[in-house]
């Protein structure tokens, strides 16, 4: 039986082990279940690989004067009215229509080597662009041709190419370089056409000259009906179009120049670039603008607002920075780039930054919050922990504060926001509050006499609140009789309030004075008791602290 269990086991791991199933074919290695990977397609040599490759090669080589190598860019063998037509003069025909008529969006055109697939029944199909005809809107096309070894290339179609004809036909506006100088059509820098840099360095600088006369012109022109209407001389002239709409004129004079000269499909394509470029500039400069006066009017309104200005030119700093991003992202999505990574980077990077400034940002957090609330503001005077002084500005890192020394500390506001505050300005009245002591010889009319006096000079002074006016008799002290005197005092400031204690407690001498007592002044009375027998010894002195120094008689009525 034990034999028979051990073979039995052997049997069934030899069943279930891969080994078995894999020298036995059962079971294929896990190696070929992974799908082979596809082969790069072959590389085009004259760059048809992608749609918008071979529309740039293709206008590259006719521009070079390549006619046999742009014939190469077509899928023929043509067909129907155009069997006797010629291939490197059908090229030219379509490279004319195209720098003519083909809107400049070449950047737009896709630059993978499966195109962009608008139509799923058509895969291998890509429309490049529309042109305008007598017949309608033709759209132009590219299509993928497989060239078997070769590989798939895109080359212009023969639906489109039997339009070309008769749409050179229809040209009737002259190029550019049919009316310019030759010189300046022959005469090529880096292979551009003088022209062409004229334009850009000559044109465009002329022509914002142009915006800045107008300017002029226009606001002399409101500045007259300013000062004729509001009849005041001395009004000046304000400046209507600031640069930024200065750019966009210019934009718009380049647009409009475009669509009456007729230049080359890539000469457009490089001023289509140039006024988006331009847009974009001034449209962020123009709302970088906006934010300014919107900042400026905002501190206007309360300018005495302790802090307000650089809270919001912080958030003026951060709008401005969001709107340069927001148009750096438009501008790399224009042109085709993806800024994933540039994001990512940026993000990783704010957080090391983060994590670097902590303390910077908690005080700036800690600034806001102290602006806001309003718990600071210049000229207050403050007591913080054993600094006492005056506020002469709140920032958003630290707050300035001149202390009685004259010395200027600059607090962190994270600090501030952690410590317990005292506006010592913020009083709307002072508490006046001395205790006068009067001497033990004064008798209860005198001391009658003290309490109502300064009562009535208190409640009849017109900076105190009577309300709060109290005078009372407080308690026998080991050296005078205490009087208790309580009361607000109604004053701009700390100076204003000292002058008139000062006055109160002139005063109060006066009644003292009147009412036949005195101020108490710190003093000992020496008291000697005599003893009763011969056995009692010397004297023994007894001392008790009192106000004023006198000599009492001991029980005898000895003088001592």
């Amino acid at each position: 039986m034990k034999a028979v269990r051990q073979g039995a086991v052997a049997i069934l791991i030899l069943l279930f082990s891969p080994a078995a199933w894999a020298q036995t074919g059962a079971l294929k290695p896990l190696t070929t279940l992974t799908p082979e990977a596809e082969p790069e397609p072959p590389k085009d040599p004259l760059g048809r690989n992608t749609p918008r490759g071979a529309v740039l090669n293709f206008i590259a080589n006719v521009r070079k004067g390549h006619a046999e190598i742009a014939a190469l860019y077509l899928n023929g063998p043509l067909k129907g009215p155009l069997r006797s037509a010629n291939a490197e003069t059908l090229a030219q025909q379509l490279a004319v229509v195209l720098d003519r008529r083909l809107p400049a969006r070449l950047d737009q055109i896709s630059d993978k080597p499966e195109g962009s697939v608008p139509d799923p029944l058509r895969p291998d199909e890509d429309v490049i662009g529309t042109i305008s005809t007598s017949n309608g809107d033709l759209d132009v096309f590219v299509e993928r041709v497989d060239r078997g070894k070769s590989g798939k290339v895109w080359l212009f179609s023969q639906k489109t190419l039997q339009s070309i004809p008769d749409i050179f036909d229809e040209l009737s506006t002259p190029a550019v370089e049919t009316v310019l100088p030759a010189f300046l059509v022959k005469t090529r820098f880096l292979t551009i056409p003088l022209f062409e840099w004229l334009a850009v360095f000559v044109g465009m600088p002329f022509l914002y000259l142009m915006t800045g006369l107008l300017n002029r012109l226009i606001s002399g022109a409101v500045g007259a009906c300013r000062r004729r209407l509001f009849r005041n001389a001395d009004i000046k002239n304000r400046r209507v179009l600031p640069p930024p709409i200065r750019l966009l004129l210019l934009a718009l004079s380049i647009y409009w120049l475009l669509s009456r000269v007729g230049l080359p499909l890539l000469a457009r394509q490089f001023w289509v670039t140039t006024i988006f470029v331009i847009v974009i500039v001034a449209c962020t400069w123009l709302l970088m603008l906006v934010t300014k006066g919107v900042e400026h009017y905002l501190v206007s309104l309360r300018p005495s607002l302790s802090g307000s200005a650089a809270v919001l030119r912080l958030i003026r700093r951060v709008t401005n920075g969001l709107l340069l991003l927001a148009a750096l992202l438009f501008a790399l999505h224009h042109f085709g780039i993806d800024p994933t990574a540039a994001l990512a980077g940026l993000g990783v990077g704010g957080i090391a930054v983060a994590l670097a400034a902590q303390k910077t940002l908690e005080n700036v957090i800690a600034g806001i919050s102290l602006i806001a609330d309003q718990a600071v503001r210049v000229g207050d005077t403050l007591k913080l922990g054993d600094i006492v002084g005056t506020v002469e500005d709140v920032g958003l890192r630290s707050t300035r504060i001149r202390t009685l020394d004259r010395t200027v500390v600059s607090v962190p506001n994270g600090q501030i926001a952690n410590m317990s505050l005292e506006t010592l300005s913020a009083r709307d009245k002072f508490w006046f509050h001395p205790i006068m002591g009067l001497r033990y010889e004064t008798t209860p009319v005198q001391l009658r006499s003290v309490i109502g006096g300064i009562r009535k000079l208190l409640t009849e002074h017109s900076n105190i609140a009577s309300s709060s006016v109290r005078v009372r008799f407080l308690r026998f002290s080991a050296f005078a009789l205490e009087v208790e005197i309580c009361a607000y005092v109604i004053a701009l400031d700390w100076d204003s309030f000292i002058s008139i204690q000062q006055e109160l407690l002139l005063h109060v001498l006066n009644i003292v004075k009147e009412s036949g007592t005195s101020i108490a002044f710190p003093s000992q009375t020496l008291y000697l008791a005599a003893g009763l027998s011969d056995k009692a010894g010397p004297f023994v002195p007894e001392v008790e602290g009192r106000r004023g120094r006198k000599t009492h008689h001991d029980e005898q009525g000895a003088s001592h």
